[in-house]
C-alpha cells in the first residue's frame, strides 16, 4: 500500500529496473504490433459504434471475448460486472504481470464525423477506452505468440465502470489480482491522451492522477415574499457566500507546493421570480494529491460552509462522497516503464511527466495493492496541435489510430521486461 504521503511501493523481492542497454523488447515489437494494428483498429472501431455505459457492458464484453478467442488463454467473466480477466501462462515459472484496459463510455452526444460513430443515441466513447481494449487486444495476440520464451504469466483485466463506478475495485473484490493463482506482482495501465503528440509516452513517479470526490452543500434558510426579504433568512445569498469562501479555503489554507482543486459546478435555489425560497444547494469536486490533504480539506469544507451559514443564521449540511484514491506509480517500476518504452518508441518520444494531472483514475485501487504505474501515451489527430485538439471527455474527440501500434507494442514489451528482469535475477 502506498504511505499517505504518496510514497512508492517498495519494489518486489528481487526486482530491479532493466537496464535499456539489456532490453529483450526493442523496434521489432513496432513491428510485430504494426502487423497486428489492422486487427486492432477494426475492433476499436466496431467498439466505438456501440459505446456502453457502467458496470452492465454485454455488447462490449463479447466483442472483447469474440476477439481474444483462440490465443489459449484461461478466461474468466465478472459475476456483479460485465468484467474479462485472461490470464496467459508462460512456458516456465515466475512472477504475474498485470496489464488493464477500461471498456466504459460516456453519456456524451458524439459530434466527430467518423464513418464509425456511434450507433448508440446519447453515448460515446469520448474518454479513448475503445483504443485501450483494442491495444490490450493486440498486446494480448503479440504475447501469446511469445508464450514459449515466458517465464511467468500475464494477467489481462478489461474493466467496466471507470468513469465514476468504481469498476476496479469490485474486479479486485471478484479476485482478478490473483487470477492466475497467486497475486499479481505489478500491474500496468496505458491512458491515451489527445492532447500530446502521437506516441508520446508521459509518466512520472509517485503522484501521477488526483483522488476525486464529490461534496454537496444544503444551506437552510427561511423563506417568505421577495419584497420583504428582511422578514427571511435568505439562502441564496449565503449560497454565493459559501462558493466564495470555499475558493479561498484552498487558495489560503493550504502551501503554495500543495496542489487541490475545488470546482463548484452546481447552485441551485428557488421556484419563482417573487419567492425567497428555504433552501439552495451547491455542489462539484475537490482533487487532492495526498491522503493528508484530502482529509484536512474534507474537513474544512465542512467547517467553512457551516461557518458561513451560521454568521447569517442558516444552517448548512455538507455530504462528502469519496471517490477514487490518488494514482500513485511506483518509483522503480517507472524506472522500467521509461527504460523500456525508450526502447521501443525511441527517446524522442519518451520523457517524464513533469508533475501530475488532476483528472482521476479508478487503476489506482489496483496501484493501491501492487507496485506498478499508469502512463499516458499521446494521440493527437492528423494536422492538428496537440494544444488545440479535443480533450478527453469532448463530443468531437478524435484519435490518431496510429497510436494503438504504439500502444500494443509499449505494453508487451513491459510485460516483456518485468518477467525477463525476474528471470536474469533468478539465474544470478
Amino acid at each position: 500500500m502506498p504511505s499517505s504521503t504518496g510514497a512508492a511501493h517498495d519494489p518486489p523481492e528481487g526486482f530491479t529496473p532493466r537496464p535499456a542497454a539489456a532490453a529483450p523488447a526493442d523496434r521489432a515489437l513496432l513491428e510485430e504490433a504494426r502487423r497486428l494494428a489492422p486487427d486492432a483498429i477494426a475492433l476499436r472501431r466496431a467498439l466505438h459504434r456501440v459505446p456502453e455505459t457502467g458496470l452492465d457492458l454485454p455488447t462490449t464484453q463479447r466483442l472483447v471475448l469474440e476477439a481474444l478467442d483462440g490465443l489459449g488463454l484461461e478466461i474468466r467473466t465478472g459475476r456483479a460486472l460485465s468484467s474479462v480477466s485472461a490470464v496467459l501462462t508462460g512456458a516456465d515459472d515466475g512472477p504475474t504481470i498485470l496489464l488493464r484496459a477500461d471498456m466504459d463510455a460516456l453519456p456524451v452526444v458524439e459530434d466527430t464525423g467518423l464513418p464509425f460513430t456511434s450507433r448508440t443515441a446519447g453515448l460515446m466513447h469520448a474518454c479513448g477506452h475503445d483504443v485501450h481494449m483494442a491495444m490490450l487486444v493486440g498486446a494480448a495476440r503479440l504475447l501469446a505468440g511469445r508464450r514459449d520464451t515466458l517465464a511467468g504469466n500475464v494477467v489481462f483485466m478489461f474493466q467496466p465502470g471507470e468513469e465514476g463506478e468504481h469498476g476496479a475495485r469490485h474486479m479486485i473484490e471478484e479476485g482478478v489480482l490473483k487470477a492466475s493463482g497467486a497475486r499479481a506482482d505489478a500491474a500496468f495501465a496505458l491512458h491515451v491522451h489527445p492532447n500530446l503528440p502521437v506516441g508520446a509516452l508521459r509518466l512520472r513517479s509517485g503522484p501521477q492522477m488526483a483522488a476525486s470526490d464529490r461534496f454537496r452543500v444544503v444551506v437552510r434558510g427561511r423563506g417568505g415574499h421577495a419584497s420583504a426579504p428582511h422578514t427571511t433568512c435568505d439562502p441564496v445569498p449565503v449560497a454565493c457566500e459559501i462558493v466564495l469562501a470555499l475558493q479561498t479555503m484552498v487558495t489560503r489554507g493550504l502551501a503554495a507546493d500543495d496542489s487541490a482543486v475545488l470546482s463548484v459546478t452546481g447552485l441551485a435555489a428557488g421556484t419563482a421570480a417573487g419567492i425567497i425560497p428555504d433552501t439552495a444547494e451547491l455542489g462539484g469536486t475537490l482533487r487532492t494529491l495526498s491522503e493528508q490533504t484530502r482529509s484536512r480539506l474534507h474537513e474544512a469544507l465542512a467547517r467553512v460552509a457551516q461557518g458561513v451559514a451560521a454568521a447569517h443564521g442558516a444552517t448548512a449540511e455538507v455530504t462528502v462522497t469519496p471517490g477514487y484514491p490518488v494514482t500513485v506509480n511506483d518509483a522503480a517500476f517507472t524506472d522500467l516503464v521509461l527504460s523500456t518504452a525508450t526502447d521501443v518508441l525511441g527517446p524522442e518520444a519518451v520523457a517524464r511527466q513533469p508533475a501530475p494531472q488532476m483528472t482521476a483514475e479508478d487503476f489506482s485501487y489496483v496501484l493501491r495493492a501492487v507496485p506498478g504505474a499508469l502512463a499516458f501515451v499521446g494521440a493527437c489527430p492528423p494536422g492538428r496541435d496537440p494544444h488545440e485538439a479535443p480533450s478527453l471527455h469532448s463530443a468531437r474527440l478524435d484519435l490518431d489510430e496510429d497510436v494503438i501500434r504504439a500502444g500494443i507494442a509499449c505494453e508487451a514489451a513491459v510485460a516483456l521486461a518485468f518477467l525477463a528482469g525476474h528471470a536474469t535475477e533468478d539465474a544470478q
